[in-house]
């Protein structure tokens, strides 16, 4: 074989193999894509206790919280359970929860202690997945950059309610996260949050 034809068909197959590795989805990715395939599919908002089948349990896909946005872009993109994970964890450490004083729990409860934001931050920053978590009032589009696809966002609205995004764009030309308000799975720019307040910031699987 003519040594030039041997390298350069060695230089081919390293150019192929890189690209084929910048194509290959980061976790951050995987998420981003799987939230957004649900705009469209989950078109309502029920927050009623549930009871679901464990692991791997869910409400209708038609409907759900904020947070259900994020356990099933887990579910989808990831392989990873939400559900299973937080439950596992509060039975290691229930009082590490603010289960029992928010809600006035007694124990863990799998319908539900995944679909609570206020759980899913407590279980982020319990597998070292913050990145950020307000100290002061922070308007709700001013998290400290940088801020990555597939990074979770959550939110204070109106300063009291806690609600959670995932970031599916960054940066130009603008940065906007998959959520449920209200009205289903919806894409919104990140500067609409700006009346709210900004709550917390996680990379997760750290």
């Amino acid at each position: 074989m003519d040594r030039r034809h041997f390298l350069g068909g060695l230089a081919a197959a390293w150019l192929a193999a890189g690209r084929v590795s910048w194509a290959t989805p980061t976790n951050g990715q995987r998420l981003a894509d799987a939230a957004r395939a649900q705009v469209g599919v989950t078109t309502g908002y029920d927050p009623t206790w549930t009871k679901i089948t464990y692991p791997g349990g869910d409400v209708s896909r038609s409907t759900g919280v904020c947070a259900d946005v994020v356990i099933r872009a887990a579910r989808d993109g990831l392989g990873l359970d939400l559900q299973k994970l937080v439950h596992e964890d509060m039975l290691k450490d229930f009082d590490a929860y603010p289960a029992r004083k928010a809600w006035g729990s007694r124990k863990p409860d799998a319908n539900i202690d995944h679909r609570r934001v206020l759980n899913l931050e407590t279980y982020w920053t319990r597998v070292a997945a913050r990145l950020w978590a307000a100290k002061a009032p922070t308007p709700g589009d001013a998290f400290p950059k940088p801020i990555e696809v597939g990074d979770i966002l959550t939110w204070l609205l109106d300063a009291r309610l806690p609600h959670v995004g995932i970031v599916v764009s960054a940066g130009l030309p603008q940065t906007t996260v998959v959520h449920n308000i209200g009205n289903g799975a919806e894409e919104t720019a990140l500067n609409a949050f700006h009346p709210h307040m900004a709550a917390g910031h996680y990379r997760w699987p750290a």
